[in-house]
This record gives structure tokens, sequence and C-alpha cells, in this order.
């Protein structure tokens, strides 16, 4: 009989990788490629946003002689000082529903009922306090700021 060579010799092995050694290069070669894709819609991306920073920086500076006579426009007494009064009407409206509530809270006769106020809801009342406060001193700066500069209320 006459001897056929098989299909692999033991010299052939040195030549061509094994299988288990290409199955392991190919996912690298999947993420390698997956990150230069990423890196370069990245500098894309960047390269867009300098053409649409300069656009934006160019359309503010057009309308920003506009923007100046819709701003005086919109101080008009007629509806800054309605403006004004509902801030300070609905600031002054909630410091007052916070301070009843923490006095009716701290009260004798509703601590046999009460259970302990949660931290989350504390610190949301501490906001509202911040932000009431906050929204008071910007009035009155507002206000003062008018009163300087127009020598009006």
């Amino acid at each position: 009989m006459s001897a056929l060579p098989s299909p692999q010799s033991p010299a052939d092995e040195s030549f061509t990788p094994s299988a288990q050694h290409t199955a392991r290069a190919r996912p690298w070669l999947g993420w390698s490629s997956l990150l230069f894709a990423f890196l370069q819609s990245v500098c894309t991306l960047l390269m867009a946003m300098s053409g649409l920073r300069l656009v934006i920086g160019i359309g503010s500076l057009a309308l920003s002689a506009e923007a100046t006579a819709f701003i005086d426009h919109l101080h008009a007494n007629w509806i800054r000082i309605p403006m004004v009064l509902l801030a300070l009407i609905g600031t002054l409206l909630n410091l007052v529903a916070i301070l009843q509530i923490r006095r009716l809270r701290r009260r004798p006769s509703s601590q046999w009922r009460q259970g302990p106020v949660e931290p989350q809801k504390l610190r949301m009342e501490q906001w509202q306090l911040a932000i009431g406060v906050a929204t008071l001193v910007l009035l009155v700066m507002e206000e003062s700021f008018h009163l300087k500069l127009f020598h009006q209320l």
C-alpha cells in the first residue's frame, strides 16, 4: 500500500498557527479596532464642535444688539413690578409654610404622634429655606440697583 502523508505532519505544525492561538487573537483584534474607531469618532466630534462653537459665537454676537433692546422692553415697570411682587409673595408664603411646619413639629403636644423626620425631608426643607432667603436677597438687590440707576422703584 502506498503511504499517503497525513493531513498534518509533525513538521508542518511549527509553521501553521494552532486553532486555539488564532481564536485567542481574534477578540483582541476586534477590541483594538473598536478602540481605534472610538478614538476616530471622538476626534471627528471635537472637530465638529469647534465649528459649532464658531456658529454659536457669531450668532450670539449678531443677536446681542437685539437682545439688549428686548431686555430693556422687558424691564419696563408694567412687567417688572408684577413679577417682583409675585416672587416676593411666593417666597414669603413658602418661608411661612416651612417655618409653620417646623413650629408645629416642635410642639410638645405633637411629639407623641410624630415619628422621626426623614433626613431627606429635612434636607429638602433646608434647601427651600436657602432658596427662599436667596430669592429675598436677590429681590432686595434688584430693587436697590433699580433705585440707584433709575432713581425710582
